[in-house]
């Protein structure tokens, strides 16, 4: 399987009457790491006014593992609107926080639902995307005469050499994206004249 997902961590400034809004966004690939990423947020701003926070832990719009708060805005204006904005925001394992410093001013119940989706949504346009890829491993029996087609199928098929150990033989650990494997395999035993023995450790 394979997604989009946030390139790294992202920030982005608002005003909206007076008030700042400090919208960050980071990759999160179970719970507990868009956990840690909320309590960092939270540990940067201490003094913020409120420190609202979603996330979406799964492929785009997966509601499987998600989570969300409002931190003392009232009930669902904050946490809801940015959850709203994640599951559409065509990323997966990805969660955000929305910082706000008031200024002064209320918004209202409606005034704080479109800042903190608004906000959120901005970010997520201009948010540099990578993708999650599902990796698998393979070992490779091969013959020393085959050790450069080794090297050179694993570099073809995007994979990458965990390890590798030299007896009679070479036996080669490789990581490849899922998709990749079974054409590699193929082009492996295609290689070695059916030689090489592949299985998964």
């Amino acid at each position: 399987m394979r997604y989009p997902i946030p390139a790294g961590v992202h920030r982005e400034k608002d005003e909206i009457e007076r008030s700042r809004f400090i919208t960050t966004v980071a990759p999160a690939a179970t719970i507990d790491e868009a956990q840690a990423f909320i309590q960092s947020i939270r540990d940067e701003f201490p003094d913020a006014t409120h420190n609202c926070w979603a996330y979406v832990v799964g492929p785009p719009g997966s509601t499987a593992r998600i989570g969300l708060s409002d931190d003392g805005e009232p009930h669902g204006t904050a946490g809801r609107p940015m959850l709203t904005a994640l599951l559409h925001g065509g990323v997966g394992d990805v969660a955000a926080v929305v910082t706000r410093y008031y200024g002064g001013i209320k918004l209202g119940t409606g005034g704080l639902v479109r800042a903190y989706g608004g906000c959120l949504q901005r970010a997520l346009e201009t948010l540099p995307r990578g993708e999650r890829v599902e990796w698998v491993a393979v070992q490779a029996l091969v013959s020393y005469a085959d050790v450069t087609p080794v090297r050179q199928l694993v570099a073809a098929h995007r994979g990458e050499i965990l390890h590798e150990e030299y007896g009679a033989d070479v036996t080669y650990t490789v990581r490849l994206p899922a998709p990749d494997v079974e054409p590699f395999v193929a082009a492996l035993r295609d290689a070695t004249r059916g030689a090489a023995i592949v299985e998964r450790p």
